[in-house]
């Protein structure tokens, strides 16, 4: 079996199993963090997985401090937050709708689909005044991967990859003929833990070359994630890992 080289592996059954975990141990996490600095920070991903896992925290919701956690977006897509494909969207219909968390806790990404750079300087600008600085603490940044080896909106041969002076930045993505909204890789890099939880056959062959000896994030933008001081932790649905090459 194939491994990262970077950051801890736990394979589980199926993403079902992989959200129940992450819920579990997401509840320790923010009681940790709070009593240690009085609010726990999170970023949230988009897709199906982390969707799960928002709607066992909406069931375990007795569990967390609402009133001390608060919600970020690690991308978006460039419409509004009533439309389909809105990240926001699905989290707020998994999550937020169920669970009394103060709106001043909750940070959208603050759309304005003609104006792309706008939007993107604008978030950049709330998570510095939020974190008051350049460095992301994050609590957690959650994470998912694409069969394309994407994560965030941080697309192969995009210029978000080599956004380095950037917190948050707008990102041409041409398979999508669209903008993409997006941390950057060093914003990600700096946050206290990273958890990547991903499922699917369609992942293997991303997995074994993000996990491979050969290092060109410009086609596997998961390779750009490696926190600087904080713990990388991949977890891993069975299906998704690679062979051993």
């Amino acid at each position: 079996m194939t491994k990262p080289t970077l950051g801890s592996l736990e394979v589980f059954d199926d993403i079902a199993s992989i959200s129940r975990q992450a819920c579990d141990d997401l509840i320790p996490l923010c009681c940790d963090a709070i009593t240690a600095r009085g609010v726990c920070r999170i970023a949230l991903a988009g897709g199906s997985t982390p969707k799960l896992l928002y709607r066992l925290m909406a069931e375990n919701q007795q569990a967390f401090d609402w009133s001390r956690i608060e919600l970020f977006w690690g991308d978006e897509r460039n419409v509004l937050p009533e439309h389909d494909d809105s990240n926001f969207r699905m989290v707020r219909e998994a999550m937020l709708d169920h669970v009394p968390i103060p709106e001043a806790n909750v940070f959208r990404v603050p759309i304005d689909p003609d104006d792309p750079a706008a939007t993107a300087s604008a978030y950049e600008a709330t998570l510095k005044s939020q974190f008051g600085g350049d460095s992301l603490d994050w609590d957690l940044v959650l994470l998912g991967m694409g069969d394309d080896a994407h994560t965030a909106s941080l697309f192969p041969q995009t210029t978000a990859i080599d956004a380095n002076d950037r917190l948050f930045v707008e990102n041409w993505v041409e398979k999508f003929d669209t903008f993409r909204q997006t941390l950057t890789a060093p914003a990600i890099n700096s946050a206290r833990n990273v958890w990547f939880l991903i499922g699917g056959a369609g992942k293997r062959e991303a997995l074994q070359h993000v996990w491979g000896d050969r290092q060109a994030p410009s086609e596997f933008p998961s390779q750009l994630i490696r926190p600087v001081t904080g713990n990388l932790r991949w977890m891993i649905a069975a299906d998704a890992i690679p062979e051993t090459a």
